[in-house]
């Protein structure tokens, strides 16, 4: 899909219909309906709305025209007394990571993290350590389960990396919670050109002290090839089905120089959950912010001002590195190319 497309397919809306169901009045059986004519030739009433049993209906009040009644007479808000439907994000605050969870889609909204070149030198976390875990933070029947990736087909997506969170074994630990999973493809996407993105981003600390990414799934329509009509439509893992899989994913990425009120290099990018072939120039998936923003529904960037910012691939090579996957897990610092010098390409292995 191209940077075009993912602009148009943000901003389109779709009008949904929504079907009406008529009240009927009025039916009854035959025998109710001769009751009636009874009671109406046998009683003699100046009101029609009155019965022998049952008083008239009250007369409308008339009010002024334009006046608004000091007292409504309702109370909408009175529901809130069962219980607050909402939609409820689940606000997670973890130390590696922040997040707010879907509820609906039971995968992340959005996945906040901060990367230095501190954070990432450090090494006191060790995935061999780390179990994949249900969030039991989230009530049970809107969470994601581990039975629901088992034979999916998908991989278990980190949107905070765990190679992002090697500073400690509970930052480490606190990227395996399924609420910071989404259901990816694997071979060439998750283990591959989503690893080498991943990989290019933390190359970033050796340009920026300071790297704050947020990582979340997209569902973007998609057009029908015979009606040309717009669609969202995505696949649902799980039995019963609970998990949505999602059509793309995006990463916003702010590059601080690290002073006070500096300037910050802005990037955002989209990439399809399909495979990608390695040789796929990077910034061919870059975005605009309000792209982002409008498929989302989101914002990133509100309380930045057009003064501070800076584009990021005007400012560095968007570009990824192909390496052995072993070797990209040894070196994660390796700064990115120079400016218009092409990807580096070996074959990828896991």
């Amino acid at each position: 899909m191209s940077k075009f497309t993912i602009a148009v397919v943000a901003g389109a809306s779709a009008a949904v219909g929504a079907a009406t169901t008529a009240a009927l009045y009025g039916i009854g059986s035959k025998k109710e309906s001769s009751a009636s004519t009874i009671a109406t030739t046998t009683t003699t009433v100046s009101n029609p709305g009155a019965t022998r049993t049952t008083p008239p209906p009250p007369a409308p009040v008339p009010l002024p025209r334009n006046a608004v009644p000091l007292q409504p007479p309702v109370d909408p808000a009175g529901v809130f007394q069962y219980g607050f439907p909402g939609p409820v994000s689940d606000i997670r605050n973890a130390c590696s990571l922040t997040s707010s969870f879907n509820r609906t889609t039971r995968n992340p909204h959005w996945v906040a993290e901060h990367i230095t070149p501190a954070s990432l030198l450090m090494t006191g976390g060790d995935r061999r350590h780390s179990y994949f875990a249900e969030d039991e933070s989230i009530p049970e029947k809107f969470r994601a389960k581990l039975k629901d990736y088992f034979r999916s087909g998908y991989d278990r997506g980190h949107q905070v990396p765990a190679a992002d969170a090697k500073w400690s074994q509970e930052a480490m630990d606190s990227t395996f919670a399924l609420s910071n999973m989404c259901p990816q493809v694997g071979d060439g996407f998750n283990r591959d050109y989503w690893a080498h993105f991943e990989d290019f981003c933390r190359r970033l600390t050796s340009f920026y002290p300071s790297v704050r990414i947020v990582t979340g799934p997209l569902y973007l329509p998609k057009r029908d090839p015979v009606d040309g009509k717009w669609r969202v439509s995505y696949e649902v893992v799980g039995h019963p089905p609970n998990v949505a899989v999602p059509t793309h994913f995006y990463k916003v990425v702010f590059a601080e120089d690290g002073k006070t009120g500096g300037k910050v290099s802005l990037g955002a990018f989209v990439l399809p959950n399909d495979r990608i072939p390695n040789d796929k120039p990077l910034q061919d998936f870059e975005v605009p912010v309000e792209a982002v923003e409008r498929a989302s529904g989101l914002e990133f960037a509100s309380l930045l001002p057009p003064a501070r910012r800076k584009k990021l691939c005007q400012e560095v090579s968007c570009s990824i590195i192909v390496k052995e996957y072993a070797e990209r897990q040894r070196t994660p610092l390796t700064p990115p190319p120079a400016k218009g010098i092409a990807a580096q390409a070996s074959p990828i292995q896991k």
